[in-house]
């Protein structure tokens, strides 16, 4: 996993990061928490695992939840933007889905959104699908966020930059 590539870059650039985690239920912030010095740039994250936490803690519109569902990359954007608005940060990361067993909202297990905020003010998300149980599925989710954000901090601020 590229926790420690992200972190330590984020550190170099004084970049900061929060996340708004359904699925993940703080997977991921507790992940990146594991690189040495990361509190410089982490000031802290949501975990959005209900609806009502979407829109109460990170602004999700409920129209937005009713008319695509939580399961979806709209919420998974406006989960990202609303967490970089909350604590103004740099960047932000969201992840949404079915964790399983059980499908939800028509989409079966292992279905995971995940959405990032940027500083260039780009809201992206991208759609996944992961096999196995409920743990791997929330490892394999955040391990592939830590995979987009390593990519995306090597687009957007190079190291030697």
């Amino acid at each position: 996993m590229q926790q420690q590539l992200v972190g330590q870059t984020l550190i170099a650039k004084r970049q900061t990061i929060t996340s708004a985690e359904s699925l993940t239920a703080g997977l991921f912030s507790a992940t990146l928490a594991q690189v040495s010095g990361i509190s410089a740039v982490l000031p802290g994250a949501f975990v959005t695992y209900a609806a009502a936490a979407k829109t109460q803690l990170v602004d999700v519109p409920q129209n937005m939840i009713d008319n695509y569902g939580v399961v979806s990359s709209q919420v998974a954007k406006a989960m990202a933007m609303g967490a970089k608005t909350k604590l103004n940060t740099d960047w932000a990361i969201s992840f949404t889905g079915v964790a399983g067993p059980d499908a939800l909202e028509n989409h079966p297990a292992g279905t995971v959104y995940i959405g990032i905020a940027t500083p260039t003010g780009a809201t992206l998300a991208q759609k996944y699908h992961f096999q196995g149980d409920r743990q791997t599925v929330r490892e394999a989710s955040v391990a592939a966020g830590f995979d987009w954000l390593a990519t995306l901090l090597t687009q957007i601020m190079p190291m030697n930059g």
